[in-house]
């Protein structure tokens, strides 16, 4: 089985994939405000099916023109693991795009992304990696912090039933939990175009899947929400997500998570400038306990991790 090409030896070894994730953290920023203009006119499950349709379609072919005999010899275990990655990255997309239908961008960005808590909870279970109890102070207060912006959501009353989106967004991040961590084990093993190729087409398909047997419009948008689904496609999906899957050849699993904690500011940042939702104190609290937790949690890791 071929292996991911490493990068130089050098300084330029430890500088790029860090370069990568903060061009993927301003990337994925964008994408909440784009969901929300295009929700406007479409159905959730739809925006999510059309961002990964679309990203496939970009990579095909050239996962195809250079991957191809590559593709062929993976076995039947490592196809287990590409599909469960877009298995997990599909209900990732569904049910936290859905939340924002019910929940502020702020609240349900902070709220997926307690994915790295997650991740090293996990880890945990199934690889015995050590659960400290740093992890589980971080893990406790990043649980308050999501408690506390279920009850300023409700107070603020953006919508009729704000716990469900803010249960949806933690939904949210305990599926790209498993979405990070099957690519830390495959991007080890494949270059990451075929990798991001197979799972975002798996992701797509299942999608289109559970739209049409829920019932939800797949066509006849207006043109201004098909230019939506692009750019949600070219850049928090291509730019942001294979951003993050690049680096997650380089670094540990840990590590790149705790990097993605810039997109909750990113994101909070551009809904207020753009749609007008302004973070109350006790949002703003709330948010910072969750952000806190999970730095809290891991990161002395994540320190160690950049060092190496």
């Amino acid at each position: 089985m071929n292996r991911a090409v490493s990068a130089p030896a050098g300084p330029w070894q430890a500088l790029a994939p860090r370069l990568a994730l903060a061009l993927g953290i301003a990337a994925v920023s964008c994408g909440s405000l784009f969901i929300r203009r295009a929700q406007a006119d479409a159905p959730s499950l739809a925006i999510a099916a059309f961002r990964l349709l679309l990203a496939t379609l970009f990579l095909l072919p050239l996962a195809w023109l250079r991957h191809r005999s590559l593709l062929r010899r993976l076995v039947v275990a490592d196809w287990g693991w590409l599909l469960g990655s877009g298995l997990c990255l599909a209900v990732h997309f569904a049910t936290w795009i859905t939340s924002l239908e019910y929940t502020s961008v702020a609240s349900s960005v902070a709220l997926v992304s307690t994915s790295p808590l997650w991740v090293a909870l996990f880890a945990w279970l199934a690889w015995r990696e050590p659960l400290t109890p740093r992890l589980g102070a971080g893990l406790a207060l990043s649980l308050a912090g999501s408690v506390l912006i279920s009850l300023a959501e409700a107070r603020a009353a953006i919508s009729a039933r704000p716990f469900l989106g803010n249960v949806l967004a933690l939904t949210g991040a305990l599926a790209v939990s498993g979405y990070w961590l099957i690519g830390r084990r495959m991007r080890r093993r494949l270059p990451l175009v075929p990798y991001v190729t197979v799972v975002y087409g798996t992701a797509a398909a299942l999608l289109m899947a559970a739209a049409l047997l829920l019932r939800q419009r797949l066509g006849g948008f207006a043109p201004a929400t098909y230019g939506w689904f692009l750019l949600l496609a070219l850049l928090p999906q291509l730019l942001g997500h294979s951003s993050f899957n690049w680096a997650l050849g380089q670094l540990p699993a840990s590590y790149v998570a705790i990097a993605t904690l810039g997109e909750p500011i990113g994101a909070a940042i551009l809904a207020y400038a753009f749609l007008g939702e302004t973070p109350t104190r006790l949002k703003l609290l709330a948010a910072g306990m969750v952000l806190a937790g999970i730095y809290l949690a891991l990161g002395r890791q994540g320190g160690e991790a950049a060092r190496e």
